[in-house]
């Protein structure tokens, strides 16, 4: 069965951030990840880690301001600087808080900005970022978005991401595979998966429409599960859903749709 690791920005929503290290332990999981520790403190989100018995499996890098639509900098040619601090900041967190991988939302296409522009700097920024992550002992992944759900977002589809890997020609780069954005922009989820499964370091899930638990939209999760078992996948899969009640009221799906 899959190793689920629960996503701290979507689930447990109904508590403070820092309850739901405990409530995501109590529920059955051993991993979390969420989008950004950088409001916290190291001390405090380790120690919760180590009280809960848990692995931090993902966050990513800084992303510019989210609270104003900002969805990451990497594709922003004038914010190449803002990004490089950036990469120490989370190689702090990241190595504090013993997660081995860290995802960067590349960014929405700025206004004014053409798309080769934003293309060089997206390699440009990977490759600092590929290198000193993998300085650190840390990999980097990057992570296809649907248009529907962010309009503009530079990288859209998991062979845009394949091309910029083999572009930005490092080791330590992988895709984090998110089954929903796929699910939404290309579909042959079983098919990505089997092809490219050595390219890809990290996989998220919900369903579609609506983003919601698994087993609640129109992708074949029982089939889907057990083929990423076949595939000999041994890392995480991140819960980054919508519940449609209180978390734990939809974690039903876990037993009933693994073990199908």
């Amino acid at each position: 069965m899959p190793k689920f690791a629960a996503n701290l920005t979507m689930l447990f929503t109904e508590l403070p951030f820092m309850q739901r290290f405990e409530a995501a332990a109590k529920a059955g999981f051993k991993g979390v990840e969420y989008l950004f520790p950088y409001p916290f403190e190291k001390k405090e989100l380790a120690a919760a880690l180590r009280d809960n018995g848990l692995q931090q499996v993902l966050h990513n890098l800084p992303a510019g301001d989210w609270d104003k639509g900002e969805r990451g900098i990497a594709c922003h040619p004038d914010r190449t600087g803002e990004f490089a601090e950036g990469i120490g900041v989370a190689i702090d967190y990241a190595t504090a808080l013993g997660c081995s991988q860290v995802n960067c939302l590349v960014g929405k296409v700025p206004a004014g900005v053409d798309r080769e522009a934003a293309h060089k700097t997206v390699v440009a920024n990977l490759r600092l970022a590929a290198r000193e992550l993998e300085a650190a002992g840390l990999r980097l992944l990057i992570e296809p978005i649907n248009t529907f759900d962010i309009p503009g977002f530079f990288l859209t589809r998991t062979d845009q991401a394949l091309a910029l890997i083999e572009e930005v020609g490092s080791s330590n780069l992988r895709v984090q595979y998110d089954i929903y954005h796929a699910q939404r922009m290309e579909g042959e989820l079983g098919n990505t998966l089997t092809k490219h499964l050595a390219q890809i370091g990290h996989i998220q899930l919900a369903d579609n429409p609506g983003r919601g638990e698994p087993g609640t939209g129109e992708i074949n999760y029982p089939w889907l599960f057990k083929h990423i078992d076949s595939l000999g996948y041994d890392g995480w899969i991140g819960c980054e859903y919508k519940p449609r009640a209180t978390t734990v009221e939809g974690l039903g799906w876990r037993q009933a749709l693994t073990q199908q």
